[in-house]
């Protein structure tokens, strides 16, 4: 008898082994959920909404929304759906208290931006893989994801809109604090729907600033509409948000994802694709831009300025040969999937640009190695004593602290000595490396490969410049380090909000050499598209007797 119980509760026990996992029931309403960061490996944050009448066979509008300094996503969603805000109250603890009038058909995600620190560099990251997440998650209509913003939220729409706009079907900015860089891609926005809306007598943007961005839109032939609202100050989004009217102005617009016609300026191999068309060449730092239409499935006009090469991709491939007509040089070529066109002595052919030197990943400038997954390293060889280690550990500790008494931020970035830095880290990781070859050995390791090298005994000067190391980018910092008189040189640079490390690195070319302090530049800019020093810079930095310029 007992081992026929112990035999049927062997059985039950595999039957219970084999039983097919049951289908998780997402819970609806809003809610925080997480997402993994390739930034520092931590899990982060977002609001997220789901409608109670969720059909997972469905695809949904998403609207991303980001926050303004200083508040949160939680507020942030709660915004969104009209729900003030208790009296002082920045970031409410959960999202139990959320009373909806009306069910809104529409997914919604609001990151943290990890505090305030705007939405470029490791911010915008967390944006994108937010909404990787949400798209892992829950069925989602690529035509039918939206953007808004409030104030640094706001301006963060602006950059994302600009910079990648056929991710979205429209953008929202309310009151923008845009960020550096936005004002020239305004063109960008030719096939996006895109409102501004703005407070009239808002004390921290102005309604002056918030025209002139329409202005800049319309001259750019972009229809922006703009809502301006009397004796209204910086709670814009009380207004904006009511009755759930941006999810209506929101329901009928969807993104083509092949628009006849593609504007697009750039500087930079990252912001390199919008729709069907892809910037194969460019010089990084210069402005480079693109205007593209189909006149027929078989003829495509182009004008170009500072492009070497670009590729299309043809709606529908014609059964004849296709002609593109490029800046008046006609060419044609075979129908294909996708068509590539180059440069060579002024003349454009059909072939792939294929970039040398500086690439997309690895073009800079300096900030860029800071703006996703990076180590702060500092040297422990050379002749060192425990006081000269600590004050080496100390200088990368204090570039790696990104918050302030003001802004706490969600950001925990590594400092290692260089002789705990593993090949895992080279491979993964861009390297701010501090000393030089005779006091870290990463710098003596990659010196064949760095483009400049302050010379031992080199007394109050400072040399930081970006170059690349495999896969990745050395961040070299020799010498004084860079915030060096920072607050007198550079005292009011990129938005407030932003933290000042990653906003004074912002304001730098691919490289810097100063003597004393920031006030007193030797030389900086960018180095050429084989990352070499330009001539002049190269006689200017070879005459400071100084630097080895390799």
């Amino acid at each position: 008898m007992l081992e026929r119980a112990g035999c049927v509760a062997a059985a039950l026990a595999a039957a219970v082994f084999v039983l097919p996992a049951q289908p998780s029931v997402p819970r609806t309403g809003a809610q925080v959920l997480t997402f993994h960061s390739r930034v520092d490996d931590s899990e982060q944050p977002y609001a997220f909404y789901l409608p109670p009448s969720f059909d997972p066979s469905r695809k949904y509008p998403l609207v991303v929304s980001l926050h303004s300094e200083d508040t949160s996503q939680r507020l942030n969603l709660r915004q969104l759906f009209g729900i003030s805000a208790r009296y002082g109250e920045t970031d409410p603890p959960d999202l139990r208290y959320f009373p909806l009038n009306r069910e809104v058909d529409f997914l919604v995600a609001c990151p943290s931006a990890r505090g305030s620190m705007g939405y470029q560099g490791i911010a915008e990251e967390d944006v994108y893989d937010m909404l990787a997440d949400v798209e892992r998650r829950f069925p989602v209509d690529e035509d039918r994801v939206y953007l808004t913003g409030i104030s640094m939220g706001g301006g963060g729409a602006l950059w994302l809109a600009l910079s990648r706009p056929d991710v979205w079907a429209a953008a929202a900015p309310l009151c923008p604090v845009a960020p550096p860089g936005a004002w020239e891609k305004a063109v960008n926005a030719s096939s996006l729907a895109v409102r501004l809306y703005q407070g009239e007598i808002d004390p921290i943007v102005s309604a002056g600033k918030t025209r002139s961005w329409q202005r800049r839109f319309l001259d750019a032939g972009v229809p922006a509409e703009y809502l301006e609202y009397p004796a209204v100050r910086h709670n814009i989004w009380e207004f904006a948000y009511r009755n759930d009217a941006l999810f209506h102005w929101f329901a009928p617009l969807r993104r083509n994802p092949y628009p006849p016609r593609v504007r697009f300026e750039t500087h930079s191999y990252r912001y390199s694709r919008a729709y069907w068309l892809h910037i194969d060449g460019l010089t990084p730092g210069q402005p480079a831009s693109i205007d593209a239409a189909w006149t027929s499935p078989a003829a495509l006009q182009v004008e170009t300025a500072g492009i070497d090469g670009f590729t299309v991709t043809p709606q529908q491939i014609p059964a004849t040969l296709m002609t593109a007509v490029i800046d008046g040089v006609t060419v044609k070529v075979r129908p294909a999937a996708s068509l590539s066109f180059t440069r060579a002595s002024g003349q454009w052919r059909a072939g792939r640009f294929v970039p040398s030197g500086k690439r997309p990943g690895l073009e800079g400038p300096i900030w860029q190695a800071v703006a996703y997954r990076h180590i702060y390293v500092y040297g422990s060889t050379g002749p060192v004593t425990p006081e000269e280690l600590e004050r080496r550990r100390r200088c990368a500790e204090t570039a790696a602290d990104w918050s302030t008494p003001r802004a706490r931020l969600a950001l925990k970035l590594p400092v290692k000595a260089d002789a705990a830095i593993t090949p895992a880290d080279v491979d993964s990781a861009d390297l701010v490396l501090f000393g030089s070859a005779e006091t870290n050995t990463l710098i003596a390791r990659f010196s064949g490969l760095l483009p400049l090298a302050l010379n031992p005994g080199a007394a109050d000067y400072g040399l930081l410049f970006i170059a690349p190391i495999g896969k990745h980018y050395a961040l070299v910092s020799s010498g004084l380090p860079w915030w060096t008189g920072a607050e007198e040189a550079r005292p009011t640079v990129g938005i407030a909000f932003a933290p000042p490390q990653f906003r004074l690195l912002q304001t730098f070319g691919d490289y810097i050499l100063f003597k004393g302090s920031l006030a007193n530049v030797l030389a900086e800019g960018r180095f050429d598209r084989d990352w070499k020093l330009p001539p002049d810079a190269a006689r200017k930095i070879a005459a400071s007797g100084t630097v080895t310029v390799r």
